[in-house]
Order: C-alpha cells, then sequence, then structure tokens
C-alpha cells in the first residue's frame, strides 16, 4: 500500500503547486530553512531596536480533523485530474480502524473525517489542504510559514498579528479545522513596556518569553543560550541510549566514532546552522563533546591525554559548530 501511495504522491507532486510558506514535506526545504528564515527576521528586528510580534498557531487535531469533501474541494481547485482524485477516494472508501488497550482491542468501526494516520500519502494531501485554505490569508514568507500544521504568523505591530490571526482562524475554522487556543502561544521580539497582549475571540493568547520551533528553541531576546543547553541536553540524551555500545572496551574506536556521529553529534548539531555562537558557547559544546568521548574510551583527565587525541581517536577531527564537518 505505501508504495501505492508513493506513486500516487510522485504524480499528484507534477502537477500540484504548493505556496513557497510551506515547508513541510516539499522538495529542498528543510526544518532548518524555516528556523533560520525566522531567526533571521528575529535577529534583524532585534538589531533595528524595532518589535516583532509572533503567533505560534496551533491547530487542533491536525490531520484527524480535515474533512473529506475538503479533501476533494482542494485537490480539484488545485488542478488535480478527476482520475486521482477518484484514485484517493478509493483509498478512503470504506476505511475502518480499531481501538487497541491493555485489556485488547474494540470492534471496528468507521472513520469518515480525516487523514490516514502513518500514511506516505497524507503530508502532501494535508499541504494541499493548507494551501487552499490559507490563500486569501496567507503573507509573503517570512511573515508566514508553514511547517505541515505548523503555522508562525508575525508581523510589525501586535493589533496586526491578532487581526491577522482572527483572518486565520475564520479561514480555517470556516471549512471544518478548528485552532487550538490553548495551545497557541504569542511572542514579542525586543518588547517594549506595555505592548500588551494578544487575543483570540475574546480570550488571551498565552504570552512567552521562549518557544519550541520545529524542535529549535528561539527566544524572545534574540538570544541563543538556551537552545545551546538544550542541545548539549540532547546530545547527552543520545549518549545514555548507546552508553553500552560507546563504553564497550570489547568495540573498536572507528566503530564507536561511526554510533557517536550518527546518534550524538546530530542531535547536538540539530539546527546550531541556524545559531550565531559565542565563544562561551562554543566551549560549552565542546567541553560537553570531550566529556562524552572521555567517557567512551574509558580515561579520565588525571590520565593527561590531549583533548586533540582523545578526538582524533574516536571522531578523527575536531567538531566545527558552524556544522560543516570537513574531513570526515
Amino acid at each position: 500500500m505505501k508504495l501505492w501511495e508513493r506513486v500516487v504522491e510522485a504524480r499528484l507532486r507534477k502537477v500540484v503547486e504548493i505556496c513557497e510558506q510551506q515547508y513541510g514535506f516539499m522538495p529542498r526545504k528543510s526544518t532548518t530553512d524555516a528556523i533560520s528564515a525566522l531567526r533571521i527576521l528575529m535577529e534583524k528586528y532585534r538589531d533595528g531596536q524595532r518589535e516583532l510580534h509572533c503567533v505560534f498557531v496551533d491547530l487542533e487535531k491536525a490531520y484527524d480533523r480535515v474533512p473529506r469533501e475538503e479533501l476533494w474541494y482542494c485537490m480539484r481547485k488545485s488542478g488535480v485530474a478527476e482520475k486521482y482524485v477518484r484514485v484517493v477516494q478509493d483509498m478512503y472508501e470504506r476505511s475502518r480502524t480499531v481501538v487497541r488497550c491493555a485489556v485488547g482491542q474494540t470492534e471496528e468501526f468507521k472513520v469518515e473525517v480525516g487523514l490516514h494516520q502513518g500514511s506516505a500519502l497524507s503530508p502532501f494531501l494535508f499541504a494541499i489542504v493548507t494551501d487552499q485554505l490559507s490563500e486569501e490569508v496567507r503573507q509573503e514568507s517570512p511573515w508566514t510559514m508553514m511547517f505541515a500544521d505548523d503555522i508562525v504568523i508575525c508581523s510589525e505591530s501586535r493589533e496586526q498579528v491578532e487581526e491577522n490571526l482572527e483572518r486565520w482562524r475564520f479561514a480555517l475554522e470556516r471549512r471544518g479545522m478548528k485552532v487550538s487556543g490553548s495551545k497557541t502561544e504569542y511572542m514579542c521580539v525586543n518588547e517594549r513596556e506595555g505592548s500588551g497582549t494578544v487575543r483570540l475571540q475574546g480570550e488571551e493568547v498565552k504570552k512567552v518569553q521562549e518557544f519550541k520551533y520545529l524542535g529549535s528553541t528561539v527566544q524572545s531576546n534574540g538570544e541563543c543560550g538556551k537552545e545551546v543547553k538544550k542541545r548539549v541536553q540532547a546530545g547527552w540524551n543520545g549518549w545514555r541510549k548507546v552508553w553500552g555500545v560507546l563504553c564497550d572496551r570489547k568495540i573498536s574506536a572507528r566503530i564507536k566514532g561511526k554510533v557517536y556521529r550518527t546518534v550524538v553529534r546530530a542531535a547536538m548539531l540539530y539546527g546550531l546552522e541556524t545559531v550565531s555562537l559565542r565563544k562561551r558557547q562554543e566551549s560549552e559544546l565542546e567541553v560537553a563533546e570531550l566529556k562524552m568521548l572521555r567517557f567512551s574510551l574509558g580515561v579520565t583527565r588525571l590520565d593527561r591525554i590531549r583533548n586533540e587525541y582523545i578526538r582524533g581517536t574516536v571522531i578523527k577531527i575536531k567538531m566545527v559548530w558552524t556544522c560543516s564537518e570537513e574531513g570526515e
């Protein structure tokens, strides 16, 4: 089934043009591009001593709430041939599911709304739906950015971002989607006193000083200190998952190096190419790495082994925090 879904997806991508504001599951785009665009925008407003207002919109049960009739309508409006619409309809016709729990599973029941979970085709179908539903309300990137159901709206004034949020809510909810007021959050960059709050349908949107956007922490002051600490923590979490391999004296340093680069270093480097690091933060990352490598080789600082030898034994190069790992 997944192979057939991939074939259908490839055919749909040839005829459907998704807006530039959509970064999710698009060719030559990734989370890093969206994170970088947001950070650059925030840094420019911070350096210019101007306020930037950002609302991070959360859609309630996004994939599960897509009305099937709305999906067919959006596909046709995007220029999909009727034969491909019927192919997708056939995939969803008479779809049934069960719920598993500790004591067994329920009887089968029909699923008449939403996209298939775990389907290879669902992300692109969702991109088609959001592309059509947001056609009248979205602005140019980076003022509006979407990564699947993660939406960020930016504006120079609180009143404007509040108005844009309401327009998004109306555009989505009139077509069967729902904005989660409790999970939608607002952040003001370079905030002055008394900048106020944003409201959605009379309810105050939660105001935050930091937000985890696509796995990377952005702060209202434009700094990246907390993101560096979380990258270090992510590295240690990855190290603990494979410590049995990294600390096994029977396993060669070459194998340990491969495991380390794949599991630990990848977690530590995620999103850092979008961050301007200071010397202190670079040092913080390198100290954490050296601790992990010393643990892996079973040596301590009392053994008086040079850092260059530690790195050379396990990973062969010094970590470069610009994420350009030359020489590997």
